[in-house]
C-alpha cells in the first residue's frame, strides 16, 4: 500500500496555484508545508490531501517530465470539475473527460499536463 507520493516541480508559486485549484474539486487541499529551515534542506515541500498529506510537490532542481499521478474521484462530476479547474489554473489538456473502455467499461477519466509537463489524472471507476 502506498502512503504518499511526491515529485519535483520547477516553480513553487506556479505549481502551488495549479494544484490548489486542480485538486479542490477532488476534496484535496494543502495539509502541510515543510520549509527548508525545518528540514535542513534547500527545498520547500507542500503536502496535499484530505486528512493527511498523501501527495507532495517539492521545488527541487531535478524535475522529471515523465511522472504520472492518478487521483481517485468519487463520481464523474468530480472528474469533470477537476479537468475544468486544472485547465483554468494553467494546465493543458491531455485527454478530456470520458470513458476509457480499453481499461474497463466504467473507467471515466480526464488527463491534464501540469505546468512542468507531468501527466495528472482524475478517475472514477464506478458505474454512473
Amino acid at each position: 500500500m502506498i502512503d504518499h507520493v511526491g515529485f519535483s516541480i520547477s516553480d513553487l508559486a506556479r505549481a502551488e496555484a495549479f494544484y490548489a485549484a486542480a485538486l479542490a474539486p477532488l476534496g484535496m487541499a494543502e495539509v502541510m508545508r515543510v520549509r527548508p529551515e525545518q528540514a535542513g534542506s534547500s527545498v520547500t515541500r507542500i503536502g496535499y490531501g484530505s486528512d493527511h498529506p498523501y501527495f507532495w510537490i517539492a521545488d527541487d532542481a531535478q524535475v522529471s517530465h515523465g511522472t504520472h499521478v492518478a487521483f481517485g474521484a468519487a463520481d464523474r462530476a468530480q472528474v469533470d470539475a477537476f479537468h475544468l479547474a486544472a485547465l483554468a489554473a494553467g494546465g493543458t489538456d491531455n485527454g478530456p473527460p470520458g470513458i476509457r473502455a480499453h481499461y474497463h467499461s466504467n473507467y471515466y477519466a480526464a488527463f491534464v499536463r501540469d505546468p512542468d509537463g507531468n501527466n495528472i489524472e482524475a478517475v472514477c471507476q464506478r458505474p454512473e
